[in-house]
C-alpha cells in the first residue's frame, strides 16, 4: 500500500515535484516521465500534485487492492476473465459478472422480480439485451413472463419468491 507522508517526501525531493519521483511512486509511470522532461510541466503540474497527492494515493490503493483480490489464491492464471474499464474518467477496471449472475441476484435481492430496466442498470447493458437475457431464460423455463395492471412486463423466478404473500398487482 502506498503511503501519503513517502509521496510527499518524493515530492519534496524530486525538486519540489519537478522531477516527478512520487508520480514513479505511485504507478504513474508515463507521467513520471513526462514530468522528469518538462520540469513537472514548467512547475504548473508539480504545484498541481502538492495539492491532489492525496487523492492520487487514494486511487493508487484501490488499484493495488484490484490487483491484490485479482491474483489471491482464487485466481488462476488461465482463467478467462471478462473486464471492462469503467466509462468516467478515472478508468477503474472492475470486473463484470455474466449477465445470468446479474439477474439471478437481483432475483434474489427482490423476491424473484426482476425488470429489463433494474438488469439494464445492474449489469451496464441496454435494456433491449436486458429483455433478450430475460427472454431466454424464460425460454429455458427458469423464469415466467407477467404482466402487471400499470403494464410492465416483470420476469418472475419462483424458486427465490416468497410463497407466503401473493402478487398483488398482476
Amino acid at each position: 500500500m502506498y503511503n501519503l507522508f513517502i509521496a510527499y517526501m518524493l515530492w519534496f525531493i524530486s525538486g519540489f515535484g519537478a522531477l516527478g519521483f512520487h508520480r514513479f511512486y505511485l504507478g504513474k509511470i508515463p507521467t513520471g516521465i513526462l514530468w522528469a522532461c518538462t520540469g513537472g510541466l514548467g512547475m504548473v503540474g508539480a504545484i498541481y500534485d502538492f495539492f491532489t497527492l492525496p487523492r492520487q494515493v487514494a486511487e493508487a490503493n484501490l488499484r493495488e487492492e484490484i490487483r491484490n483480490s485479482l491474483n489471491g489464491p482464487r485466481y488462476a492464471a488461465n482463467q478467462n476473465l471478462n473486464w471492462r474499464y469503467a466509462e468516467d474518467a478515472q478508468s477503474r477496471i472492475i470486473s463484470k459478472d455474466s449477465i445470468e449472475q446479474t439477474i439471478l441476484r437481483l432475483a434474489k435481492q427482490n423476491k424473484g422480480i426482476v425488470t429489463a430496466s433494474e438488469l439494464a442498470l445492474e449489469s451496464h447493458v441496454s435494456i433491449e439485451e436486458a429483455k433478450k437475457a430475460l427472454e431466454k431464460l424464460v425460454d429455458q423455463g427458469y423464469a415466467e413472463l407477467r404482466v402487471r395492471k400499470t403494464g410492465t412486463l416483470v420476469y418472475t423466478f419462483p424458486e427465490f419468491m416468497d410463497t407466503d404473500s401473493p402478487l398483488e398487482d398482476f
